[in-house]
Parts: structure tokens; sequence; C-alpha cells
């Protein structure tokens, strides 16, 4: 296209002209017109006319406006120009201002966002764990009747009729069919007051390391609450006394939304631990913020690997956001490393002051139950669980006893211990990790040692060595 500004053509793409145009609607700075080039080329006669046509009504406003003086003159001539001259450092504080004004409307968005707690459900296998998030998802209104009715037919043709209400959470054929949770369940529901996000754990013993997963990312555990997961009682609503003469307490949704949000640092350095990975657009990591906050367009560090990378998208639940803090589940694009050099156990870190890579550390332990009432030593090993992290682990060195009366070490030099025992001891694993100490950040200090399937004790991180 031609367009013509000011008694000049000249030629533009249409992209350039409509940018051209908002601005000027936008400012009122300019009035323009467009013209096809075919018509500029063929038909010269058409623009001439138009030539002449303009000249005329100028002579004729010239010929009916009063002659102003100089002074008049002058300033009329200098609002003209203004008007028609870009000003690009008055577009420039207008689009700034703008932009304040956006993050000021979505920082307000997010501070009256309801608060948000992860809730796992641990138990024996077919408690009815499954069932009992399932029938949060159907009574918060996350699942309609007909879904419901999908499940229950499906249910019905496995001759499974009682689980119908599991399905909502266990969602693939194997832990359909038999009736186990496998993996890490996760869904979101609302009450009045708060945000959940809902960790169905697996209970079966087969499958404890992915339960442990779950666990390191819950916020609360609620205890001893009488309530019906296939029935429903209890559960949005107080029950009646006849089902349950001998409670008289609140529903489960009112203990929820009762609960105190456990204290965390949006200022604090960031810390996000990757619990899995895939491609979309682009590398994309999933995990709990632990501490800080993240922006789209930050600039972050994958540790252990110490890879820089830039964050291109943000999504909490299933809603693309701006941000985020902590205590929130997102899902993160990522750009600058591929999502094979991803390991479940590395942590999205703020680049300023990047979670610590060890290989050393030294922890306090409690001894549960070592197999075959075997002595816990220098050279025992085990399989360490912190927060993602699943690595093959050795105790290299005893420090101390602690005295279970007074919880404080003591002096004489022990070479082992046996069950019920604590101990302050030096722990090594063969690949660098990321830790904290439990004094510094809990989430990512505390820890299990399992071996051969059982759970042998449970610690907490008290110094790092440098990796």
């Amino acid at each position: 296209y031609t367009l013509r500004m000011r008694g000049e053509y000249k030629s533009y793409t249409w992209a350039k002209i409509t940018a051209s145009l908002e601005a000027a609607v936008r400012e009122r700075e300019l009035s323009l017109s467009f013209i096809p080039a075919s018509t500029m080329a063929h038909n010269s006669d058409e623009v001439e006319k138009l030539d002449t046509a303009e000249e005329d009504l100028k002579d004729k406003v010239e010929e009916s406006a009063p002659v102003p003086d100089e002074q008049q003159a002058s300033e009329d001539h200098d609002l003209e120009v203004h008007h028609a001259v870009h000003n690009p450092a008055k577009a420039k504080e207008k689009a700034a201002q703008e932009k304040a004004a956006k993050e000021e409307a979505e920082e307000e968005a997010e501070a009256n966002k309801k608060r948000h707690l992860n809730v796992v459900f641990i138990g024996h296998v077919d408690a009815g764990k499954s069932t009992i998030g399932g029938q949060i998802l159907f009574l918060s209104g996350q699942v309609d009747d007909r879904q419901i009715q999908k499940y229950e037919k499906e249910a019905k043709e496995k001759s499974r009729e009682s689980w119908y209400m599991a399905y909502i959470m266990d969602t693939n054929e194997e832990e359909r069919a038999k009736g186990k949770t496998v993996e890490v369940g996760r869904a979101h529901f609302e009450t009045a007051s708060t945000r959940f996000t809902i960790l169905d754990a697996p209970g079966h013993k087969s499958y404890v390391p992915n339960m442990i997963s779950g666990a390191s990312q819950a916020d609360i555990d609620v205890v001893f609450l009488p309530i019906s997961g296939l029935m429903g009682f209890n559960m949005d609503k107080r029950m009646d006394p006849k089902v349950c003469p001998w409670f008289s307490g609140p529903s489960f949704f009112e203990v929820l939304d009762s609960i105190e949000v456990p204290p965390r640092d949006p200022n604090g350095p960031f810390r996000m631990p990757i619990i899995d990975k895939f491609k979309d657009m682009g590398t994309v990591v999933m995990g709990k913020v632990e501490s800080g906050s993240i922006r789209e367009g930050d600039s972050l560090v994958i540790m252990p690997n110490k890879e820089p990378v830039k964050v291109v998208a943000i999504y909490c639940d299933e809603d693309k956001v701006k941000r985020a803090g902590p205590g929130e589940n997102l899902r993160v694009r990522i750009t600058g490393i591929e999502d094979e050099d991803i390991l479940s156990g590395f942590v999205l870190s703020s680049a300023v002051k990047p979670v610590p890579a060890v290989t050393e550390f030294v922890a306090q332990l409690q001894i549960l139950e070592l197999l075959d009432n075997a002595i816990f030593t220098a050279g025992y090993k085990a399989i360490l669980h912190i927060h993602a992290v699943v690595e093959e682990c050795e105790i290299i060195e005893l420090i101390s006893q602690i005295d279970m009366k007074t919880r404080k070490p003591m002096k004489k030099k022990i070479l082992f211990v046996k069950n019920g025992a604590a101990v302050i001891c030096r722990i090594q694993v063969t690949n660098s990790i990321c830790v904290e100490k439990f004094s510094d950040f809990p989430q990512l200090g505390r820890f299990t040692l399992r071996t051969e399937g059982k759970t042998v004790a449970v610690g907490k991180v008290t110094a790092l060595s440098s990796a």
C-alpha cells in the first residue's frame, strides 16, 4: 500500500500501516488516507483529482477562517506541529505507565488470591484414599453427574462397583484394573477461603518410594476424623448424629478451612524441587515452590548441574499466570536446557543464591528398625529419599550418639548403634545432590533411609560439605 502523509506518498507494508494507524488514533496525532498501490500505479488521474480536491478544500478553509495575528499564528503553527509529529518520549512514557498499571493490577489480583494448601492422603492399601479424593472433587463441583455415571458403568463392567469414585483420581488402566494407586495423583478443588491440591499417595508397599515423594510435597495432614469416602458422610457437611452418635465435631471441609497456613517466605531465594519434566513446545518442569517467588522472564539456574535457564511461561493448576509464590504447584516452561538433561530431584533455583549441591552432609538420625537386628555402623549402605531425590548413600562416620533423655550428644566415642538409637553421622552419596540444612529449609533438609523395601531411619540435615 501507499501511505499519503503530509502531502507525500510512501510505500509501506500493511503491518506497518496498521501499527502507525493505531498509534495515530491513540495519540490523535495524524490523519491518514490509505490508497491501494494498484490504484496509485494505474489511476494517476484519480490521484491528481484527490490532490486538487484537497487543495480546493484547503483554500476554502483559509478563505472562511479569520486571519490570526502573528503571535496566534505562531501558537497555531506550534500546535499543528505538535500534533503532526510523533513524540517518541511521550509514547514511551505512556507505554511505561500502562505496563506499571497492568503489573499493579496483577499484584493486587495475586494479593487477593485465596490461600493455597497441599493435602496428602496416606494410608494402607484399600483404605479408601483415592475414593476420598474422588468424593472431594465430586462434592466441590469438579466432576459432574455425567462423569460419575460413566465411572459407575465402567466399574460395574469390571465387577468393581465400589471403586467408581476412585476412578476420578486413578486415571490409568493399570491402576483401575488392579485397584491400586501407583503414581501420586494430583487434583485441585476450592472451598470458600482456600485453594487445595490433593496428593493421592500409593498405599501398597511396592510403591512406597512414590508415596514418600508425594508426602514431601504436602503442607498438612488430618488425623482422626470420621468420614466416608464412598458415601460422602461428614465430608462437605456435618453428618447426622444418627449416623455416628459418638462424634459431634466439624466436617472434613471445615477442618481444612480452619488449618493455619505454614510460614512461607515469598521474598526468599527461589527453590522448586523438580518432580517431573516433559517436552511441550520446549522443556517443561513440574514441582512445588518451597521458597521465594517466580515471574515470567526470570533468569534462574538448574542445580546441581548449574545450567542457566530462562522462564518462558508459568502454569498454576490449569491457568497460565505471570507470577507465583511459595506453596504453589507449578508447571514452568524454560529455555536453555533439554529435558533429557534434567532428573527428578534437580532444583530450579535462584541464580543469585543457588541451592547448595553436595556429595556429603552431616545428619541427625533416628534409627527405627534395622533388618535382621543388624547393627548401624560406618560402611552401612541404604537408599536416601530427600524431597524428590532418590540416591544410594553410605554412612562414612558415626560422630556421636544422642542421649535419649537429654537429647544432647554424648561424649563417648561410638563404633555402632542398634534399633531405637539416635545418632549424628556423616553421609556420602555418589552423585551431587541438592539439599539444605533443616534449620534453613525444612522441606529440603528432612529425609528417610530405606533398604530392601523397608524404612530403617529418618533424619534431618544439620551441616553441609562442599560438593
